[in-house]
């Protein structure tokens, strides 16, 4: 696929995905959704992105859905349960399978879609000035891109509710204290502050293990008992015990020296993998 409405840049193993509409604000868009998709097949295919960083072109990172259309934006017709999935959940799903870790660097505003494509990616780090708005009540519609589950669980029930009731646009402060963003760096420092975390993944981790990692941790937040997490980690432990990334693992650690992993997830995960049901829109 040709991106028009992304940038797609690869640089010591970390993928750059920029919403690239600046002078729209990088507006979400269908176009928009299709190219992010895409690029997320393409960078769990390449063995050679060990992270992502998803960024915005400009001054903004994402001002919601493009309302550009008018009154009837949102109109989809009268059957929209049964014929019509919401885009930004269809983004959010594909993130919550991802197999690399994904960094989402907040450099201005992200309001609507904009913030809640974010809350389905590892880390949220933000520039000073980033503002935020779940602003959906005050467009006559509801929280989308399943953030009614991500919310809750970034921040907690009685906070995601005040967000979600008022819809007003707080700021960056306010995201901080709610644990919604892990940290706020000057505007200069957000992207290098991304990079560096990124290439300590990179640098130091087996792809295989994190990949695993991330399933594992994401997954088991819906899970009903610990026993659920204990049957994972065991086959976890077992099968990757066994192998070559786990010896080069022990083995540089003893020899005090890097450790060069192999494994990789586009063909080397354990054959339990996935191990959850997938689940049906219906």
């Amino acid at each position: 696929m040709a991106y028009t409405q992304i940038a797609y840049e690869v640089s010591e193993r970390i993928l750059t995905l920029t919403l690239d509409r600046p002078d729209k604000l990088n507006a979400f868009t269908a176009t928009m959704l299709q190219e992010l998709l895409d690029a997320l097949d393409r960078a769990d295919a390449d063995d050679d992105v060990r992270a992502i960083i998803v960024t915005g072109r400009g001054r903004a990172f994402c001002a919601g859905a493009d309302l550009s259309g008018g009154a009837g934006t949102f109109d989809r017709g009268r059957d929209v349960a049964v014929a019509h999935r919401d885009g930004g959940g269809l983004l959010t799903l594909r993130l919550f399978d991802c197999k690399k870790p994904v960094i989402a660097a907040i450099n201005g505003p992200a309001v609507g879609v904009g913030i809640t494509m974010t809350l389905a990616m590892d880390v949220r780090l933000a520039g000073e000035g980033a503002r935020f708005g779940f602003v959906f009540a005050r467009r006559g519609i509801v929280p989308e891109a399943a953030s009614s589950w991500f919310l809750t669980r970034a921040v907690g029930i009685s906070r995601a509710l005040e967000w979600v009731y008022s819809g007003r646009v707080y700021p960056i402060e306010e995201a901080l204290d709610a644990g919604l963003v892990r940290k706020v760096l000057p505007p200069g420092e957000l992207i290098s502050a991304a990079r560096d975390l990124a290439r300590e993944i990179a640098e130091n981790t087996s792809a295989i293990s994190v990949a695993l990692s991330r399933q594992m941790l994401w997954k088991m937040l819906g899970a009903d008992h610990p026993m659920e997490a204990h049957k994972v980690d065991s086959r976890g432990i077992h099968s990757l015990g066994q192998s070559a990334d786990a010896r080069e693992g022990v083995s540089s650690f003893l020899e005090k020296r890097p450790p060069k992993f192999a494994g990789r997830p586009s063909k080397d995960l354990p054959p339990w993998y996935p191990w959850w049901k997938e689940r049906k829109f219906e």
